[in-house]
Order: structure tokens, then C-alpha cells, then sequence
């Protein structure tokens, strides 16, 4: 463990999270992985544990604790090999309650944050279009203001928790003329005429439901907006480095669990007289891949330790995302190799990892785009700063 970011009551939690999810997670994921639905008590059990407050303050039942907590609860959920279950957690935990806690006024922190703390409330985040995809400020979605509500038509993709959450943080043009300055975000209730998803068919993450959203001329309260009216580009923005952060933190996870799999495995494995794990090719591609993943970590560790002081990260949570995620696909191709024919099974966890993997690179800001910003940063000397201080 490393001392220089984790404490002794670190230690005890990741511990106590480890025992958590061995007893009340692990038993399901097969069952979860094949039916796509995630069993809704687990969210409650989440939220008894604290598991969804860790980040969130006192007022609302939140643990109000470092970002490393948060590292920690990443880290372990991508080693139970399921990304589409750690995919929903994470998802309405530091996506949806994100916007929730920064923009959200006192009344809708206790309609939704506090609910969403408990695991009685489950969130998602709409922002991606089927048109834009990663071109955020072309969103065609619009929220037109009609007395004391705001008339909501448009369509979100690739949205996780897209069908079974319980409200929807959704972004929507409420001044299209303005373009991105005329961006605002909501919080729409499930229930509510006029709001239907389509469950996408995913090659991995099989676990969680990613949905394609439609509204239809939805009433969404005044009250319900988050922020200012046009100000949700800037808040959209504002939260990409955490986002980017989280997933590469994600990956070094992974990459990590594949890697110890994948060396268990070696020492067991025969050929010619002995393990695999004694022949030099493999022993230095080994050597490579843990200095890899090493480095990502201790990158993404000290940029957790900058974000957790209240730096403004964007450069190198961007960097986080893009080289760590590109790391974690490299080591668990080569992972599956290491295991021969075995790799390539269902039963092995390879390949489920490797197809989990490979979203990395594309959700959350493709790697084009990713270097198309620290092009921006690098070259053009663009700044970006945050639109608001934290709450």
C-alpha cells in the first residue's frame, strides 16, 4: 500500500469494501452479467454501507471523506470483473450525484441527493446524443421555458442506468441561438409522460443498462433545473476532470487485476518441464506491462492527491484517461495471450475483461478528442478553468 496517499483508515476500508463485495456481489455477477439487470436491493446495501456517500457532505447522510475513499471503492469494484456493474455504480455515484451535489439547490439535494446517498434513488447522466457524440456543444436536445415548467424534446444515447435509474440528469438547450452558451441541465423524474428508453445491445460492460433515451414533450418543473439557466455547458465542463480521473483510475485497476490473474495463472501452468512464468520472453513482457501500469497509477494517485486539493486537474486528468486507458487494452491483450487457448473461454476472465477494456478509449471522451484538447493546452496555450468553485 502506498503510505504516501493512504492512510491506516484507508486500509480499513478498502478492506472492509473487499469483504463487502466478496459476500453480497461477487455470488451475483454471472446471473447479472447474462440478464443485464442489476438486482435492486444491492443499491439499498450500498447505501447502508455509506458506499454512495463517501464523497458527499454530512447534511445530506454523506461521509464527506478524501478523494482517496473514492479511489479506493474504483480500484476494488474493476477487480470483481464485471465493468458494467462498477460502470453503474460509478455512474450514479460521480455522474448523476456530481450535478446533484454542485449545482443542485437545497431542495433538490433533498428530493434526490439524499435518496441517491441511501440507494433509494437511482440516478443517470444524459448528455450524449446520437448525433454528437463527443461534440457536446452540437446537442440538439431543447427545454423550452412555458409558464412554471420547461417543455423537454430530444434524444440522449449511450446513456448507463439509462432505463432502470429513478431520474435522469439531462442537458438540453434552453437558448439554442446561443449555441453552448445557451446549454441548461435538469432533473427529470422517470415516471414522468413523455420520457422512454431503448436498452442498447453492448459488446461488453453486459451487466449495467445503457440506454437510448427519448423525451416527448416533457413537463420538467422550473424547480427542477440545476444551477443557472445556460450556465450547464460550463457545468458539464466543470466535471469532465473528474470524470476522466475516474476512468483512468478504472483502468490502472484493471490492467492491475489482469496482471495478477494472469501471473497466478503462469505459476501454475506447465510446459516443457516448467512454469511459464520461467521463460524469459514472458517474463520480460511481464516486466514491461507492471511498469506500465505502475506508472499510470502513481500518475493518476498524485493527479487524485492535486484534485483532492482543489486544483484545477483538466490537463492531466485528460492525460489520465488517455494513456491509462490505452495501457489497460495493451495489458490485458497481452494477459489473454499469456493464457493460451484458455484465454480466449468465457470461463477464464480475459475475455470479458478484454471486451470490458475496450471501452475505455471511446466512453467518457474518445482518445481523438482527448488529444485534440491537450493539443489545444499544449500548442494553442488554451486555458480552461473551472466555471464555478465547488460547494
Amino acid at each position: 500500500m502506498n503510505s504516501m496517499y493512504f492512510t491506516e483508515e484507508h486500509h480499513l476500508f478498502r478492506k472492509s469494501l473487499q469483504d463487502f463485495l466478496k459476500k453480497e456481489v461477487v455470488p451475483h455477477i454471472e446471473t447479472w452479467e447474462n440478464t443485464g439487470t442489476i438486482d435492486r436491493d444491492i443499491w439499498t446495501k450500498f447505501g447502508e454501507m455509506g458506499f454512495f456517500g463517501i464523497a458527499y457532505p454530512e447534511a445530506y447522510g454523506g461521509l464527506n471523506l478524501d478523494l482517496f475513499y473514492t479511489i479506493i471503492l474504483l480500484e476494488e469494484l474493476q477487480k470483481i470483473n464485471s465493468g458494467g456493474f462498477a460502470a453503474a455504480i460509478w455512474a450514479h455515484a460521480y455522474l448523476a450525484m456530481t450535478h446533484l451535489n454542485a449545482e443542485g439547490n437545497d431542495d433538490i439535494k433533498e428530493r434526490y441527493l439524499a435518496p441517491s446517498i441511501t440507494g433509494e434513488k437511482i440516478g443517470c447522466l444524459c448528455i450524449t446524443e446520437p448525433f454528437g457524440g463527443s461534440d457536446v456543444a452540437g446537442m440538439r436536445s431543447t427545454a423550452v421555458k412555458k409558464d412554471d415548467h420547461y417543455v423537454l424534446n430530444g434524444s440522449k444515447t449511450f446513456i448507463t442506468n439509462g432505463v432502470y435509474s429513478d431520474y435522469l440528469i439531462v442537458a438540453a438547450k434552453t437558448t439554442p441561438e446561443l449555441g453552448n452558451k445557451g446549454v441548461s441541465i435538469f432533473v427529470v423524474d422517470r415516471e414522468t409522460t413523455g420520457v422512454s428508453a431503448t436498452k442498447l445491445n453492448k459488446l461488453g460492460w453486459r451487466a449495467s443498462d445503457t440506454g437510448e433515451i427519448a423525451f416527448d414533450n416533457v413537463k420538467v418543473p422550473v424547480k427542477n433545473l440545476l444551477g443557472d439557466e445556460n450556465k450547464g455547458f460550463s457545468y458539464i465542463m466543470q466535471h469532465f476532470a473528474l470524470e476522466r480521473l475516474i476512468m483512468g483510475v478504472n483502468a490502472h485497476a484493471r490492467a492491475e487485476y489482469a496482471l495478477e490473474y494472469a501471473l497466478q495463472y503462469m505459476s501454475e501452468r506447465q510446459a516443457f518441464g516448467k512454469s511459464i512464468d520461467q521463460f524469459q520472453a514472458l517474463r520480460h513482457k511481464i516486466a514491461d506491462l507492471y511498469t506500465d501500469v505502475e506508472i499510470c497509477k502513481e500518475f493518476n494517485y498524485s493527479v487524485t492527491h492535486r484534485l483532492n486539493r482543489g486544483e484545477y486537474v483538466v490537463k492531466e486528468a485528460t492525460m489520465s484517461k488517455l494513456k491509462t486507458t490505452k495501457v489497460a487494452d495493451e495489458v490485458i491483450y497481452e494477459c489473454l495471450q499469456f493464457l493460451g487457448g484458455y484465454g480466449y473461454m468465457e470461463d477464464y476472465p480475459m475475455a470479458r475483461l478484454l471486451r470490458d477494456s475496450r471501452l475505455g478509449p471511446i466512453g467518457g471522451g474518445t482518445s481523438e478528442i482527448l488529444r485534440e484538447i491537450l493539443a489545444k493546452i499544449i500548442i494553442d496555450k488554451k486555458e480552461y478553468k473551472p466555471a464555478t468553485k465547488n460547494k
